[in-house]
């Protein structure tokens, strides 16, 4: 019995090697065209996007450099300095908003009711429009509403900003969810029995063994509401276009634009500005990668400690 055991085990171990020993000597050749896909597409464009980046330039054949005029120019746009913070303000309020509701929809969704992969798919939907779609949908809902006020979406900051912000957590939270209810359907079962038997109520039990088991999907659900509300484009250019638009300190500011809209905007003023933009989209890029690592860090460390 043990010999046959011993024949099986070191059978496995030949067929694993027969396997692996191609795999380790061809793996280059087949990882070769997507490696060279990856430069030609984004190593290359972000390299040239960096130059241009301290350049004058209608096309980049004819870029002229010019140093960090282009930074200074777009580090005291008064209309860049507004997108930032607007930008914030939108992606703490949306980050709190889409995870707290997802995570309470998938809780509930996980707790046998009747109907729930109906509800899921329902939460999942909007999910599956775009964003330019969604945008004119929701104008023309906010300004059927607002009409009944004598007034419109674009006719106030604070409406733009609240609209975007209802408008995002309506698309992204049934996506969150999904992500949610995995991370709690992987929650061990005999923790809960365990906290059950030891007298935890529900609340003491969600707080204490089911948050803390739940943190990777934190993480990620984190990670991904903090990225797309930094990036959000599309939606703030159908619903709001940056209106309304003010006057401060001599220059036009779009109060409900955000960064990446901004960059746009500034791209298409003229073709001297187009170096300014892509000033304005490197410092996008080091924001949002600074924020997103130190997220991914203090969130991981998060799930270490528990």
């Amino acid at each position: 019995m043990a010999k046959s055991k011993k024949r099986k085990a070191s059978g496995n171990s030949v067929t694993s090697m027969l396997i692996r020993r191609p795999i380790q000597k061809w793996f280059p050749l087949f990882i070769l065209p997507t490696f060279i896909c990856f430069c030609i597409g984004f190593i290359w464009p972000f390299i040239q996007g960096i130059y241009l980046s301290f350049c004058n330039f209608n096309t980049p054949d004819d870029a002229t450099f010019v140093g960090i005029s282009n930074y200074v120019k777009a580090l005291s746009d008064p209309g860049f300095v507004h997108a930032f913070w607007n930008t914030a303000a939108f992606a703490v309020v949306s980050i709190i908003l889409i995870n707290v509701a997802a995570f309470a929809i998938a809780y509930a969704l996980t707790q046998k009711m009747w109907g729930a992969n109906l509800f899921r798919t329902v939460f999942f939907m909007p999910n599956l429009i775009g964003g330019v779609v969604l945008g004119y949908i929701w104008s023309m809902i906010f300004d059927g509403i607002l009409k009944q006020y004598s007034t419109y979406l674009t006719a106030n900051a604070t409406y733009g900003f609240w609209g975007l912000v209802i408008l995002v957590a309506w698309q992204q939270i049934g996506y969150i969810m999904i992500i949610y209810i995995a991370g709690l359907q992987a929650v061990p079962e005999d923790m809960l029995e365990a906290a059950k038997i030891d007298g935890a109520n529900k609340w003491q039990t969600l707080f204490r063994v089911i948050i803390p088991n739940v943190m990777p999907s934190v993480t990620i659900c984190t990670f991904l509401t903090l990225t797309n509300s930094f990036k959000m484009f599309d939606q703030n250019l159908a619903l709001t276009g940056g209106a309304p638009q003010v006057i401060a300190n001599g220059a036009k500011v779009n109060m409900t634009e955000l960064l990446a809209l901004n960059i746009y905007s500034t791209y298409n003023i003229n073709k001297n500005w187009h170096g300014v933009a892509q000033a304005k989209a490197v410092v996008f890029f080091i924001l949002v990668a600074v924020l997103a690592i130190s997220q991914l860090t203090a969130t991981r460390q998060k799930e270490v400690q528990q």
